[in-house]
Formats: C-alpha cells, sequence, structure tokens
C-alpha cells in the first residue's frame, strides 16, 4: 500500500528520498565493451544468445522482415503513428535554431552556424514491452535536425524478430536502418562500430543499468543524451479532483518498471485516502499488476501539504520527470515550477497524453537531474560551430593586448602568433 505522510511529521529527506538503485554494473559493462571492440558482429551474436536466449541468423532487419512487419500492423494503428508523428513534428520544428552573424567596426565578421550531428544511434528499449512512441521521440527530431543517418538498436523477440509495431514506427519516422540487438552490446556496436553496424557520432534513448552504465563509458568516443533512470510522476491535485483519475495517473508510471516513483502532493487529505483506496481497486485490474505493485509499495508516495504553492516547492525540490498540476486553474502556477522534465497542465491532461501524443518529447531527464537538464529536442542533433574574421589593420590594432593577455598566463606561443604577423 502507498504510503501516506503529512509535510510537518517527515523530514525533507523523508521526501526527497528516491530508491538506491545503484549496483556494481560497472565492470561487467566494462567487459563487454572491450570484448565487442575485440570481436565485433561475433560478440554480439554471443550476448544476445547469452542475455536474451536468441541464436539470430541476421543482425540486421532485412527489407523482406520490414516488408512482412508492416503487412502485419493494423492500418488504424498505422494511421495514429502517422497523426502522432505529425504532431510530434510540429512541436520540434519549432526548435529549429538558425545561426547568426554580425558584422562590427572595422570589417571584423563574429558569428555561429549550426550543422547537424551527422550519424546518430537510438536505443529503444524491449524486453518486456515495445515502446514505438519512444522511436518517434527519439527519430523525429533527429530528422528535422537533417541528421543524415538514424539507425536504430532494440533487442528482438524470442523469435529472432523486432516487433512490428517498432519497425512501423521506424517507417513512419525515416529511420535508415534496424539492428536486433540491445544491452551494453548495442552501445558499444554503436560507439565503436562492427562489420555489420554503423560506427555513430551520438547516442541517445533510454534503456537499463547496462545500458546507462555502457553509455557513461562510451562517452567522449561518442556523444550521448543522458543517463536514463527509472519512470517518475508526481500528481499535484487539490481536493477537486477524482480519486480515481488521480490514481490512474499514478499507476500510468507505476506500470512501467518496479522501480518507477509515483506521487502525489495533495492539500486534501480526504483526496489521499480516496486515492489511496482507488490504487487498491485498480492495481488488481492491471495485467502488469505486479510490476505496478512494486512500484507503489515500495516507492509510491503521498504527501499532504496547507498549499499547491507549498505542493509546487515539494516538487521543485524532487524535479520529476513528469509533473501533473491538477487543479482548476493550472497557468496559475506555471511559472512558480523551476524543475520538471515536462509539465501537464489541469485535469484533462494525463501524462499518456505526452508519451504519445501531444508533440512534446516524453524522453526526459529523470532522478532529479530535471534541476540543470531537459527532454529531448532537435538541439539534442546539431552542433554549433562559431566563426571568426579579422582584418590586417583590426588585428594590427588588438595584437599587442592580445600578446600580454597570453603572457600573464604564461604563455608565449600565443603571444607571438598574435604579433609575428607585423614584425619585419
Amino acid at each position: 500500500m502507498i504510503k501516506i505522510m503529512k509535510r510537518g511529521d517527515v523530514s525533507d529527506a523523508e521526501i526527497l528520498s528516491r530508491r538506491d538503485l545503484s549496483k556494481d554494473v560497472g565492470s561487467a559493462v566494462s567487459e563487454i565493451i572491450a570484448d565487442v571492440k575485440a570481436r565485433g558482429d561475433a560478440a554480439l551474436y554471443d550476448y544476445t544468445e547469452r542475455f536474451d536466449g536468441v541464436r539470430l541468423t541476421s543482425l540486421e532487419v532485412t527489407a523482406a522482415e520490414k516488408e512482412k512487419a508492416l503487412a502485419e500492423i493494423s492500418e488504424e494503428f498505422f494511421e495514429i503513428l502517422k497523426e502522432a508523428a505529425a504532431n510530434i513534428r510540429a512541436f520540434h520544428e519549432k526548435q529549429v535554431r538558425s545561426g547568426f552573424s554580425f558584422e562590427k567596426a572595422g570589417g571584423v565578421v563574429l558569428g555561429q552556424k549550426i550543422t547537424p550531428i551527422e550519424k546518430v544511434g537510438l536505443y529503444i528499449p524491449g524486453g518486456t514491452a515495445a515502446y514505438p512512441s519512444t522511436v518517434l521521440m527519439n527519430a523525429i527530431p533527429a530528422k528535422i535536425a537533417g541528421c543524415s543517418e538514424i539507425v536504430i538498436t532494440t533487442p528482438s523477440g524470442k523469435d529472432g524478430r523486432v516487433p512490428a509495431a517498432i519497425i512501423a514506427a521506424a517507417s513512419v519516422a525515416g529511420v535508415d536502418r534496424i539492428f536486433k540487438i540491445g544491452g551494453a552490446q548495442a552501445v558499444a556496436a554503436l560507439a565503436y562500430g562492427t562489420a555489420t553496424v554503423p560506427k555513430v557520432d551520438k547516442i541517445v534513448g533510454p534503456g537499463n543499468a547496462y545500458v546507462a552504465e555502457a553509455k557513461k563509458h562510451v562517452f567522449g568516443a561518442v556523444s550521448i543524451d543522458m543517463i536514463a533512470g527509472p519512470s517518475e510522476i508526481l500528481v499535484i491535485a487539490d481536493g477537486t479532483c477524482d480519486p480515481a483519475v488521480v490514481a490512474a495517473d499514478l499507476l500510468s508510471q507505476a506500470e512501467h518498471d518496479k522501480n518507477a516513483s509515483a506521487v502525489l502532493v495533495t492539500t486534501s487529505e480526504a483526496l489521499a485516502s480516496a486515492v489511496s483506496a482507488e490504487l487498491e481497486r485498480q492495481l488488481p485490474l492491471l495485467p502488469r499488476r505486479d510490476i505496478a505493485r512494486a512500484s507503489i509499495d515500495d516507492n509510491g508516495k503521498i504527501i499532504i501539504v496547507g498549499s499547491v504553492e507549498e505542493a509546487i516547492e515539494i516538487s521543485n525540490a524532487i524535479a520529476p520527470e513528469h509533473l501533473e498540476i491538477c487543479v482548476d486553474e493550472p497557468f496559475g502556477y506555471l511559472d512558480l515550477v523551476k524543475n520538471a522534465g515536462s509539465v501537464f497542465l489541469g485535469k484533462n491532461c494525463p501524462e499518456a497524453l505526452g508519451d504519445y501524443f501531444a508533440g512534446p518529447n516524453h524522453t526526459l531527464p529523470t532522478s532529479g537531474t530535471a534541476r540543470f537538464s531537459s527532454p529531448l529536442s532537435v538541439d539534442d542533433f546539431i552542433k554549433k560551430t562559431q566563426f571568426t574574421y579579422y582584418t590586417p589593420d583590426e588585428l594590427s590594432s588588438v595584437a599587442d593586448k592580445i600578446a600580454f593577455f597570453a603572457k600573464k598566463e604564461g604563455l608565449d606561443a600565443h603571444a607571438e602568433s598574435a604579433t609575428v604577423r607585423f614584425k619585419k
């Protein structure tokens, strides 16, 4: 059963606590990465059989497999995928940056140019579920940014096939290639390349502890988006909310993962009790009830506070991945929100709307990292390059100042590079 606590009766540490998921996977991940670097495709086949129980005959999804998968997808689902993709595209097109340049006196030109990252790898998790929504959310911003090659790695099913829904979403989003591998070995293949899997410039997408650790290990050889932790939702609700709705919203994240976190912060003791009862009523009805039960019992919280403003203070301290503000006038509180991955405003905006359909990205900072990081966006798939142009006269006018500054730092060669052009 979910824990209920009053703000004044518990410490900040109890309110802010997250389940400690630290475990030593570093050495295992290091071995996997080294093995993939050394043996390439052979290591990928071996690890897929060892960890996933699948003996693959090919690492890449073939054209025939794509055709078969698309034939299996219902027309209704394909149309929903296309509509969701259009919403995601419309939102992310607003994020496109332009470079700039400006001229100063004397013919000096300064500026910045925007260039897409050329090759990106999208890690799409599998195992307990298939996530075509994650394909759309990761691939569409990359496509808008102008990345020249977009590839997916995702675990296959026990039959050696990638789920048809993943292939359909990849088709809608414009993904170039799909590989049937998961885990740390997939991250290593993307980072260093094999005979079959291309080396990419950036790896994005969520995964389990081994995937997250592998992304840490390969950072530097490639770029990464973020280190994703378990799913989180924090709901702020007052006494006017329907407890069945609030409970359903909490369970929408609890069913993801036993380590997921679902928190309600409410101004109403009556709502707190009613939501607790609703959770107990709804939980047994879920197909993934064992996962959701563990999440609610181990990580769930209901915190009773004195005001919506106090609830937002707690939310800012927790910095949740998803924040729902379930009150009648939510825009009045939006400016108070400082730390959250994505905010859902009002009583008609379930977090699932953001997961699948509304358009803002669902790849979000977790584990409190919303304090300093942002949702996946077009910005994750571009590079910014500065440029500078000086005329001879303008360089001459500042060369001695540059040299003076450089010598203050003990860098005489820097100083010489600025003045040598003007020595007779």
